[in-house]
């Protein structure tokens, strides 16, 4: 018999070892007594499984508990040497159950994962951890496992049994300090939490860090949902691919096109609008703002709380796999913005979950950014790395997504970063990198490029950290990209300026040709710069109405043809007039003025005429596929340079006119003899343009000299504008 203050450890959720008296368990007589806790029952008896009939009515210890009777009930049987399958027949006040009991069953975690998860190496640890629908002896149910190694105890709590943190504690597997039960009848749907004591009293209930699905803000619970699995491809990614062309529309899902009745679409929706629009246009990637769950709408999903769930304001995870299914069917390949650099406090989440720091660091001076108010990982424990190095893992195996662009990556790297002297701890050798999180990062882009070849992931990284899209076995960070955000700094602030003053700038159009090779760029005009008071692309622009117009579609020009691959935040490709707002729809109605939607003509024909033109992305990240024709004329703002691909005789030139002057007779030199047949004009008719250009489109190289070559063309350079030619010879 159960010792009375068991019992009542028991009855307080209080219990640190519940494994060790519910059920059936052998005394050192070799008796066999059954043990459970049903708070609420009449009765409870002990059903033989194979035979279907009752062998035992368990018996109610009576001991006063919080002013009731305990609900606790044991026997124990005659006649049984060895444990048998039972199940319990409970009467409630309301009627008779028959179940399963949690505490006959075995163990969740074998002893491989045990072992890899104490280490930090188990490369999927999401197949343990979390909630699992499965099959132990015959009995469907749900397996639930949670790391919290500082607990006291934890409960399972949810629909399935009234949120009642005394019904279903869990077995500490002591060896990595995972929390384990298996509930039989549990089905996928049901919500659920975790109840953890610490440090004497009860936390506030617990979201599943592995939780594949929760709840639609603002309530919080997880919901029990089988791993996704992503369709099979035809097509291999091909964004890890250098030589490839690759234009990326970046989209905020809550505010690209809001449904009919101004709430989210769903992803049905979503992929029968977005997918075809996006196609039309020629990109050849999205990127979604961050997609993970997360409470707050306003932080567009940049302080997420469960990185495993797609967050639940447009539908299921199977609805998001089906999107991702459809934009391969597309051609098109997805990637998502994801967020290992920090997370919030938000009591439900990973916030001292089990009582201490545990995802988190101890010390602020190392766990609380400055600038978001949030926590930072602790890199340095290996189960917090195994936590996220098996996310990105995760998205890409169960989800199909083809690559990764990472945030925040220069807050990651710095332990100094945003922080003053003194509020900042140095690492082990007194300097300032984050070594512990320069190792994840490694990590973490060793396993995607062994495990999912083809996968690409891209950093947004805005300090001059070196070799951010080296492998690491050169000493690199081992991302296939980097956000190039001193380019995108530098021509921003040009195109802001007067034409009459751009002379005296003008080694910002420049600069970025010293440093283009040094790493694998995008160029980034992303949803960073059009809030926050920044205001819109087009409102940044310099001049009158009809100039503002002009200049953007110059920076697009000049944009699609510098070394890079390119991203452009949603509404950019129609000159969104005012500032991004998230919480309404882009101004769709702007497509109906014909300036705005000349912009979008623009960037259809230049993403079309990019993919089928190798000089503009075939050797993107080297020397050979640029060259200057010339970088000096601050005089005119004028630049002209060439680009070329592994053929180099298809380069192509390119002529940008950074002034509202029409130039005639504009001779630039070229590579050789032949027609250089112009194939784009930002200033043509059809844009919005004043429609100067070449006549015919065509000019033929003469044999005068010119910035060092044999050969050159004299061009009328549209005000305003970028010109493409193709040599045709």
């Amino acid at each position: 018999m159960l010792s009375k203050s068991e019992v009542i450890a028991l009855c307080r959720a209080e219990h640190g070892d519940p494994f060790s008296v519910l059920g059936m368990h052998l005394d050192t007589k070799g008796r066999l007594w059954v043990r459970t806790l049903q708070t609420g029952a009449r009765s409870v008896s002990v059903i033989d499984a194979e035979t279907g009939q009752p062998v035992l009515e368990l018996q109610q210890r009576k001991i006063d508990v919080l002013g009731e009777f305990s609900g606790f009930f044991e026997g124990s049987l005659l006649g049984r040497e060895k444990p048998f399958n039972y199940r319990l027949r409970v009467v409630w006040p309301g009627g008779v159950q028959e179940m399963e009991d949690p505490y006959r069953f075995s163990t969740v975690l074998g002893e491989l994962d045990v072992w890899l998860l104490a280490e930090g190496s188990h490369l999927r640890p999401f197949e343990r951890l979390g909630a699992h629908v499965r099959e132990i002896d015959g009995v469907m149910g749900t397996a639930f496992a949670v790391w919290a190694p500082d607990a006291q105890r934890v409960s399972v709590v949810g629909d399935f049994n009234s949120w009642d943190g005394r019904r279903h504690p869990m077995r500490l597997r002591r060896e990595c300090g995972v929390w384990e039960i298996f509930l039989p009848g549990v089905e996928e749907g049901a919500r659920y939490k975790y109840e953890i004591r610490a440090n004497g009293h009860v936390l506030p209930l617990k979201a599943d860090p592995y939780g594949f699905a929760a709840e639609l803000r603002p309530s919080t619970a997880s919901i029990v949902t089988r791993l996704p699995q992503a369709a099979s491809r035809t097509t291999i990614a091909a964004g890890s691919r250098f030589d490839k062309p690759i234009a990326i529309y970046e989209v905020h899902l809550g505010s690209w096109r809001r449904a009919d009745d101004g709430g989210f679409p769903d992803w049905q929706r979503i992929s029968e609008t977005l997918i075809p629009y996006v196609s039309e246009l020629g990109f050849t990637h999205i990127e979604l703002l961050p997609i993970s769950e997360h409470p707050f709408d306003g932080s567009w999903g940049y302080q997420p709380l469960g990185l495993y769930s797609p967050t639940a304001r447009f539908g299921t995870p199977q609805g998001f796999c089906n999107f991702v299914a459809a934009c391969h069917a597309a051609g098109i390949e997805l990637i998502i913005d994801w967020v290992p650099a920090h997370f919030p406090s938000d009591e439900h989440g990973l916030a001292r979950f089990d009582g201490r720091p545990l995802y988190e660091h101890a010390d602020p001076r190392e766990g609380m950014h400055q600038d978001w108010g949030t926590l930072i990982y602790n890199f340095g424990r290996r189960e917090v790395f195994n936590y996220l190095v098996g996310n990105a893992l995760f998205w890409i195996e169960h989800y199909g997504i083809d690559g990764l662009r990472v945030d925040a990556v220069a807050s990651m790297l710095y332990r100094d970063y945003s922080r003053a002297e003194g509020e900042w701890i140095p690492n082990i050798y007194g300097g300032r990198e984050n070594l512990e999180a320069v190792h994840f990062l490694r990590r973490m882009n060793e396993v995607l490029g062994q495990e999912c070849p083809g996968t690409a992931t891209y950093a947004e990284e805005s300090t001059a950290w070196p070799s951010v899209s080296r492998p690491p076995s050169m000493g690199g960070l081992g991302f296939h990209y980097k956000w190039n955000m001193g380019w995108m700094h530098d021509v921003l602030d040009y195109m802001t300026h007067d034409p009459v003053h751009r002379r005296y700038h003008h080694n910002q159009l420049t600069f970025g040709l010293l440093y283009a090779f040094t790493e694998n760029f995008v160029l980034p005009l992303s949803h960073d710069e059009v809030v926050h008071g920044k205001g819109s692309l087009l409102s940044k622009m310099s001049g009158d109405y009809w100039q503002k117009f002009a200049n953007l579609r110059t920076l697009y020009g000049f944009m699609w043809a510098h070394p890079g691959k390119k991203l452009l935040f949603m509404g950019g490709e129609f000159g969104q007039w005012n500032e991004w707002n998230d919480a309404g729809s882009l101004d769709w109605s702007l497509r109906d003025f014909p300036q705005h939607e000349g912009v979008r003509n623009l960037i259809r024909d230049l993403n079309k005429f990019y993919r089928q033109t190798p000089a503009l992305y075939e050797i993107d990240f080297e020397p050979a596929g640029f060259e200057w024709i010339s970088a000096n004329d601050s005089d005119n703002s004028v630049i002209a340079f060439l680009r070329h691909g592994k053929d180099r005789s298809r380069a192509v030139v390119c002529v940008c006119n950074f002034t509202p002057v029409v130039r005639h007779g504009y001779r630039i030199g070229v590579p050789g003899p032949g027609a250089y047949r112009e194939r784009i004009n930002t200033d043509s008719e059809y844009y919005g343009g004043s429609n100067v250009g070449n006549a015919f489109g065509y000019v033929a190289a003469e044999q005068i000299p010119a910035h060092g070559r044999e050969w050159s063309v004299s061009l009328t350079l549209p005000p305003l504008a970028a010109l493409y030619f193709e040599w045709e010879h």
